[in-house]
């Protein structure tokens, strides 16, 4: 399926080809991204104006759970999505060998981040298959009592005290790098708040997590990808995307 997926990703994004989009992608393919109306004749309708700013992309890490692909990419030559150069979480569901469903995330690329780490440098291969199940589990219960708040003393037993590499732009690396982050957020009264996780999506050592909640008190999405290693959270990368008011379709973002 991977390989099907990165067919998909290049028909839209490298080809500009509407012949392969067909191909790939459902007649009635549903979308989250909140400015894209639904349906795969406007995602064709939009190939021209990428092909004319000369979009390119990459691949940055590509995990496949079940019927979902999960891709971490970058675009260049991107303002048509907000920015010359964005970061993002795609999330597609896959029903007969062709995209049927489409989520994002979208954040320009910060070049000096607080850790000096990208939005999108880091490990990218897949390990420890065996054990998707048991890190899907982790980040379920690392959630539920940490941003949720059911337990944040427990935070050790989930984020490694050795290492633990940040790509959110603002927070430094370790737990102390993490900790001071938090207590500046509360010190301003605008803590994230994390209200429901969605979907929890995972292959091996990486999860990533379809969230929302507030910020900024704006309405949010959070996408959270963590990576683990034997046990614990050692590196985590993020997109935080504001939910807006008007879309351009009845789907929602989640």
């Amino acid at each position: 399926m991977k390989q099907t997926a990165i067919k998909a990703q290049d028909a839209f994004f490298k080809d500009f080809d509407a012949v392969k989009m067909k191909e790939y992608y459902r007649e009635d393919y549903i979308q989250h991204n909140p400015h894209v109306p639904t349906g795969l004749a406007p995602a064709i309708g939009f190939l021209p104006v990428l092909k004319e700013a000369g979009l390119t992309y990459k691949n940055h890490r590509l995990l496949v759970d079940g019927d979902f692909i999960v891709m971490h990419n970058t675009y260049n030559n991107a303002e048509a999505f907000g920015a010359k150069e964005v970061v993002t979480f795609d999330v597609w569901r896959m029903q007969g060998g062709q995209v049927a469903e489409h989520w994002d995330a979208i954040s320009p690329v910060i070049k000096e981040t607080a850790s000096g780490r990208s939005q999108f440098d880091g490990p990218t291969l897949v390990t420890d298959t065996d054990k998707t199940k048991d890190n899907k589990q982790l980040i379920a219960n690392f959630m539920e009592d940490v941003f949720f708040g059911k337990a944040p003393e427990k935070i050790t037993e989930y984020i490694s005290t050795e290492q633990y590499d940040q790509h959110n732009t603002m927070v430094k690396d370790g737990l102390d790098g993490l900790n001071d982050a938090l207590a500046y957020l509360a010190s301003q009264n605008n803590m994230f708040d994390y209200h429901k996780v969605h979907r929890i999506l995972g292959e091996g050592n990486f999860v990533l997590t379809q969230s929302e909640g507030r910020w900024n008190d704006k309405p949010q999405a959070f996408y959270d990808l963590f990576r683990i290693k034997d046990g614990k959270i050692v590196e985590h990368w993020d997109i935080i995307q504001e939910v807006p008011a008007e879309m351009a379709h009845d789907n929602g973002m989640f």
